[in-house]
């Protein structure tokens, strides 16, 4: 028995690492072409290691940096994933923190409604959306976090729910006996202990993010505005050509900041999404 469960286990870690080799695999090959000279790139020796004829150093880097439109991109980038972040997780914790400690139908209700609002698919809204996002001047890097507010709602609201239950209101009353209002309650009591999750959901939201296409493709006016994802689509370098180094360089700098705050926070992921998705 204990055989057939050992043999069991290696046949399931072999398969496990033959999709995991599959997912890590392309990341592999935009980095290693991403040392390579453009000729290398676009013949059959793309899919192998940089020799010394075909290794470009830094320089496909030092194209990318300096390439018209990348600096104010991630910027644009930044700003929105920042700003997005941090109203989601405000906004959704305290939605979260109420919807739970009033139990009535309406927090019910709404709490349906924000579980409902993951599964209903993007391309039902986003000619909609473009046109309500012109009207009501929402179409800059500096004011779409309200769009974003409202799609990243439904999975913030369900794991601060799930989390929320986990804590004893006692630990709330005792504040509030103390002269604490509901403001104070949340942020100096409530807000410390959401932690694991608040940790867990940034993370997630940072990821969708920073590499979300389709939002600002629609909403933003791409004469003014362009953000890493639609800037990847439009790398070009002189005379209208598409340069695959500077272009793969280019993904490798934007994947880099992702991986550092998923290496920073990735012990609070398990905890935060596990607490927020099976408690209460």
């Amino acid at each position: 028995m204990a055989k057939k469960t050992r043999t069991g286990n290696a046949v399931i870690t072999g398969i496990f690492v033959v999709f995991c080799l599959a997912w890590v695999y392309p990341v592999v090959m935009v980095v290693l072409n991403s040392f390579k000279v453009e000729s290398a790139i676009s013949t059959n020796t793309a899919f192998e290691l940089p020799t010394a004829g075909t290794f470009a150093g830094l320089s496909n880097f030092a194209d990318a940096l300096s390439s018209k439109g990348f600096l104010s991109a991630f910027w644009y980038s930044l700003v929105i994933t920042v700003t997005s972040v941090v109203l989601i997780l405000i906004c959704c914790s305290m939605c979260a923190w109420f919807i739970t400690r009033v139990n009535n139908w309406v927090s019910k209700l709404c709490y349906f409604l924000f579980v409902f609002s993951m599964v209903v698919p993007f391309q039902m809204l986003m000619f909609t959306l473009s046109s309500i996002s012109d009207r009501l001047g929402l179409n800059t890097p500096y004011n779409i976090c309200l769009i974003y507010l409202g799609f990243g709602a439904g999975l913030a609201v369900f794991m601060f729910c799930g989390f929320v239950k986990s804590i004893p209101i006692e630990i709330e009353e005792a504040a509030m006996i103390d002269g604490c209002g509901p403001v104070r309650t949340f942020f100096l009591v409530v807000l410390p202990m959401l932690k694991p999750t608040v940790v867990s959901v940034g993370i997630l939201e940072t990821m969708w993010l920073w590499n979300d296409y389709l939002l600002p493709y629609l909403v933003l006016d791409r004469k003014k505005y362009t953000t890493i994802p639609i800037l990847i689509q439009y790398f070009r370098g002189s005379y209208g050509k598409v340069e695959m180094g500077p272009m793969m360089a280019c993904i490798v700098l934007t994947i880099i900041p992702i991986i550092i705050v998923y290496i920073a926070g990735q012990k609070h992921i398990i905890k935060g999404v596990s607490a927020g998705a099976v408690k209460g």
